[in-house]
């Protein structure tokens, strides 16, 4: 799939490694500001179901 992404991407060797770094730190940027508070209001981290652990002696 990276061989295939530096096939496509225009330029030298360099740029083109410059650019999937840039793509990737878009992609990391876009899920941390866009993609995991969605997927938080969806899923309720404090909604726990297990309930207090049983002292078995």
């Amino acid at each position: 799939m990276y061989a295939a992404l530096l096939r496509i991407l225009p330029g030298p060797l360099w740029l083109r490694i410059l650019l999937l770094v840039l793509l990737a730190a878009a992609a990391v940027f876009a899920l941390f500001a866009w993609g995991f508070p969605w997927i938080d209001s969806i899923i309720d981290p404090q909604d726990v179901t297990i309930g207090p652990a049983s002292a078995h002696g």
